[in-house]
This record gives structure tokens, sequence and C-alpha cells, in this order.
């Protein structure tokens, strides 16, 4: 059989360019995984950077997104940390600035070409420090419109991390849910100026149930312990915190931090982010927040109470209620 070299030559050329394109390819679509990395001041378990680091988790699986995490790193350490990400080549750092606020912004600055997306009370910082807060005041409210129906003492709680906006924005909705539905209602609040403090936090609860509070806003973590020992009613934060005390947990605080960590992903992968405030995506309207499932407490909720808060929950989402947002210090009565 006679070959035809140049027709021969053409295929074997043709087809090493073939798999030299599916190499590239193959390359370039591995360079679009987007590598993030997280730093957190506190333990992954502390409920607040739980809910970062599960959405975080989501996108690995959903998004493709390579991701890793430092967590418990104390302020001295912040910026050294946040620095070996920024020089290790990850796309997008992202955390719970907070505590380490300064020292987040000005780690920021010397990497004007990664994208950092911290939580913060303040705003974002141009060019590449852009911020999120946990908005779920409006669950909060909702919760707090239970606490005032279930309440027989008239004496509802709250245990918080500390008196900052953040923080007072939740119990203060809580407060105001309450008083809706029962104007007889005396609110407590204590704060134990800590993010994580289990033992501390149990502590202030058990103090609070000493001067009557028998519903209580778990806002942090030890609350609920407390509340499933001396028996009474507890509303979880966060997370869907039933597990910890099934008969105990009436709902929860929901903040789900998937719409804020897709969003994010979306615009550094898209290459224009930009510093920006992703708050918006924390509300209940765009599915960043949610009163959780009632589970044990789904029969023993009067109907009245739970036809309540779902006639809200409808007008919350449809924009015909806003819930107030009153972040000055709350005053126990």
């Amino acid at each position: 059989m006679k070959i035809n070299m140049n027709s021969l030559c053409r295929r074997i050329l043709a087809a090493a360019f073939t798999v030299v394109l599916a190499t590239g390819a193959g390359r370039a679509l591995a360079a679009e995984n987007l590598r993030v990395a997280a730093v957190f001041e506190t333990p992954i378990e502390e409920p607040w950077v739980n809910q970062i680091h599960v959405a975080l988790k989501k996108a690995e699986e959903e998004l493709g997104i390579e991701y890793t995490w430092s967590e418990s790193v104390k302020a001295a350490d912040f910026a050294r940390v946040m620095r070996e990400y920024a020089e290790g080549g990850y796309d997008l750092i992202m955390g719970d600035a907070f505590g380490a606020e300064r020292i987040a912004r000005r780690v920021a600055k010397s990497y004007p070409d990664t994208a950092f997306v911290f939580g913060s009370g303040i705003g974002p910082a141009d060019p590449n420090f852009a911020v999120f807060d946990n908005w779920i005041h409006e669950p909060a409210y909702l919760a707090g419109m239970i606490a005032g129906k279930l309440t027989e003492k008239n004496t509802i709680g709250a245990v918080a991390a500390m008196t900052i906006p953040e923080v007072n924005r939740l119990c203060n909705a809580f407060c105001a849910g309450a008083k809706e539905v029962n104007a007889d209602v005396k609110c407590k609040f204590s704060f134990i100026g800590s993010f994580f403090d289990p033992p501390k936090a149990k502590e202030a609860a058990l103090a609070q149930i000493d001067q009557g509070v028998d519903v209580i806003y778990a806002e942090r973590f030890g609350v609920i312990e407390a509340a499933a020992e001396r028996g009474i009613r507890a509303i979880g934060n966060m997370s869907d915190q039933r597990e910890l005390a099934p008969e105990t947990v009436v709902t929860s605080v929901v903040w789900d931090m998937w719409p804020t960590v897709k969003q994010v992903v979306n615009v550094v992968q898209a290459g224009v982010f930009t510093a920006q405030d992703f708050g918006q995506f924390s509300y209940m309207s765009k599915g960043g927040s949610f009163p959780a499932p009632y589970h044990e407490w789904e029969d023993k909720l009067p109907e009245e109470v739970k036809s309540m808060v779902a006639e809200r929950t409808q007008e919350i989402l449809d924009g015909t209620f806003r819930v107030p947002i009153d972040e000055s210090t709350p005053k126990s009565e």
C-alpha cells in the first residue's frame, strides 16, 4: 500500500495539536478553580464563624473552589496569617474581622490584586476590601413574637456577646417582636464580653432564669445548656440548634451565608469584584436568614402563634413590613 507521507504528517501534526489544545484547556480550567482562604478569630464550632465555614464548604462542592482555612487566630497572628495566604496566591480571602478590623484592612491594602471579604460593622474600602454582616434582625423579630406569646411570667431574656451594633440590633429586634404581641412583657439582657465563652454565657443565662426569665434568646453558645437544665424555652441563633436540646429549642434565628458566599465567588470568578457591602444577601428576601423549623414544637405551639408568625414572615418577604433596625445599647427592664 502506498503511503502519502504528506497526508500522514498532516494527520500526526493535527493529532499532536489536538492533544496540546486539550492539555491547555485542562490547565485553563484548573486555573479557573478559585483559591479561597478563610481566617477566623474564633474556633470553627463558634456559630457565627461556622456559618461562613459551612457556606464555603458548600462552594467547594458546588462551585469547585479550592478552600482552606485557619481558625482561632489571635490578633497578634492575624496579619501574618492573612499575608501568608495572600502571598501564597489565594484569589479570595474571607473571615471575621471585628476584633481584628484595623489589622485586616491594613493587610488588604498591601495586596490590591487579592479580593478580601470580611465580616465588619464598617463599610467597604477601595480597592479590594469588601464586607458582609449577619443582618438577621428579621427572624430575630419573629422569634421575639413567639417568645412574647410563650412566656408565662412576662419576662424574657437574651444573653449576647457584647454591646456592638451587630449584636444590639438582634437583641432589640427580639424584644420588639415580643412587645408587639404582649404589651406586658419585660426584656432582660446580659453581655458576656466575648464572642465565644460558653461557660460564661451559661452562667449569665442561669442568672437571668433566677430573675424570672422563662424564654431566652441564646445569641451566644452555652445559653441553651442552661435553659435545658432549668426547663425553660430557648431560641437558638445562627444555625438550627434544635439538636442541642430538642425539647427546649422552640426555633432558631438562622443565618445562611450561602447566598453571600455564592455572590462573592461569582463576582471574583467573573473578574468584576469591587469593594462593596454584601450585607443585603443576609436578609430574608435574599434567603440569607430565616426562622428554623419548629421540629418537636410543631404540635406544641398554638395554631394562632404559628399563623401569626407565618403572616408576618410573608409581610417581611413582600416588603410590606419592615423590622425596625435599632442598634442602640439594649437596657434590661
